[in-house]
């Protein structure tokens, strides 16, 4: 099993299969159409570099114009302030209903090429046609580049540079912070009102969390549903769960990890192996809701269920101040609000 496809199981996407096919001498001729792109983002602030978590330095001899992301960063990158120069996207972006997916934040789904909007359906000529300057996108693992498919994966990267942001491991203001560099080498200001304005926000909504945990100690995990099995996650891999536990939030660690170490996988039967008092539940839209599993009696039975606390968790938070402050303030809600059922 290859990395990326190995990286996506281990994040418990349900992803669809298909993908890009071959392009043949379209690479080529993509390369033509790049050189003028590069010709007249040399104008608009001379060359350009970042070094990424790769430890790799990307350089180009201007400034990107021509941005492809995977939804999440466009939509974090977005929230820094970069907006014009976000072209395309690539992941969950669109629901069935038309209306952006969650993980696109506040990003203009409308005025951005969609690759593809699950694993795999990310299209190839589509990207080349783009012109990209830059293809960025997060890494759960050490050099899998989020969302990007093996099968096409040499093509893509050899149509335009690219930057991996780490995603995991590191607490989540670690990862704010690299996108927010990201993003000023980009041309963001990050002093702009929006940016400060939220950042403000998010520094708020630590410290009453922070508060919370400690004036209403519950026990809380955070967990994930399928058809066949519930998911319990692990805060010491997942960046915004490391992050919650650094502010005190009593998160409860599973024991036997899956290889990876994102989550333990439990047989519904044993859905009740961890007692708590809240359930952060994933909101992804590939997994199930509350009112999916409410035939389930395994979940019906839950202390926490029982009594009416499970909250939302986005498990792919969007690393920008702007996406991450509501989460902090709906873990604050659920936690002073939850009484000890476990």
């Amino acid at each position: 099993m290859s990395t990326t496809r190995s990286v996506t199981v281990s994040r418990r996407g349900i992803l669809a299969a298909g993908g890009a096919v071959g392009i043949g001498a379209l690479l080529a001729a993509c390369g033509s159409e790049k050189g003028a792109a590069g010709a007249n983002g040399g104008a608009k602030g001379g060359p350009w570099s970042f070094t990424d978590d790769r430890r790799k330095k990307v350089s180009l001899d201007h400034t990107p114009q021509h941005i492809v992301a995977f939804t999440g960063t466009a939509a974090a990158l977005h929230d820094f302030g970069i907006n014009e120069q976000i072209v395309g996207v690539f992941g969950p972006t669109e629901l069935k209903n038309g209306k952006p997916d969650p993980q696109a934040g506040d990003l203009d789904i409308s005025k951005v090429t969609i690759l593809g909007n699950a694993y795999d359906q990310f299209n190839v000529e589509k990207y080349a046609g783009l012109s990209p300057d830059l293809l960025i996108t997060n890494m759960y693992e050490p050099g899998a580049l989020w969302f990007v498919p093996d099968d096409s994966k040499d093509k893509i990267t050899g149509l335009a540079r690219s930057v991996a942001i780490t995603s995991a491991r590191v607490p989540l203001l670690t990862i704010i912070e690299r996108y927010a560099e990201l993003a000023k080498s980009l041309g963001a200001d990050l002093k702009a009102k929006k940016v400060t304005d939220a950042k403000a926000r998010f520094e708020k909504a630590a410290a009453a969390l922070r508060k919370a945990a400690k004036s209403h100690p519950v026990k809380v995990l955070a967990c994930s549903g399928s058809a066949d099995l519930f998911y319990a996650s692990n805060p010491g891999i997942n960046a915004d769960l490391m992050y919650f536990k650094s502010l005190g939030v009593d998160l409860i660690v599973p024991d036997h990890l899956d290889k990876g170490g994102y989550f333990e996988s439990l047989s519904w039967e044993n859905a009740d192996k961890y007692r708590a008092d809240v359930l952060l539940l994933d909101n992804r839209t590939a997994t199930l809701q509350p009112k999916d599993l409410a035939a389930k009696p395994s979940w019906a039975k839950l202390p926490a269920v029982k009594a009416g606390q499970v909250t939302p968790w986005s498990s792919e938070p969007r690393f920008s101040y702007a996406g991450a402050a509501p989460l902090l303030e709906s873990l604050t809600k659920a936690i002073e609000g939850a009484r000890k059922v476990s």
